[in-house]
């Protein structure tokens, strides 16, 4: 299960080092809302080797603005704690784990 990250909660991911995937999403955007599964199903299949998980830009901001998230959805991608890659819109499972593979 994708967590549900705060600006806090998201930022305390990144520095730990491990691999992170943060979906940066709203309510109110209809491709978001599409990813979502899709993000749920990334989390079931590597949770166990990254933190995975949903960040609400209406709700915490701050790390959408530090990363220059300018349009959603937009999923980063991080290890070390640094951003490593990003997808921006609606994606397959298999675009994003393309991405994630090589941080694992």
């Amino acid at each position: 299960m994708a967590l549900q990250f705060t600006d806090q909660t998201a930022l305390e991911a990144i520095e730990s080092g491990k691999p992170v995937v943060i979906d940066f999403w709203a309510t109110w955007c209809g491709p978001c809302i599409k990813l979502g599964p899709v993000v749920e199903e990334l989390a079931e299949k590597y949770g166990d080797q990254a933190t995975i998980g949903k960040l609400n830009i209406d709700d915490n901001d701050e790390v959408a603005s530090q990363f220059r998230v300018r349009n959603i959805p937009t999923v980063l991608f991080f290890k070390d704690g640094e951003l490593k890659d990003r997808s921006v819109g609606l994606v397959k499972l298999s675009d994003l784990e393309a991405k994630l593979q090589p941080l694992l």
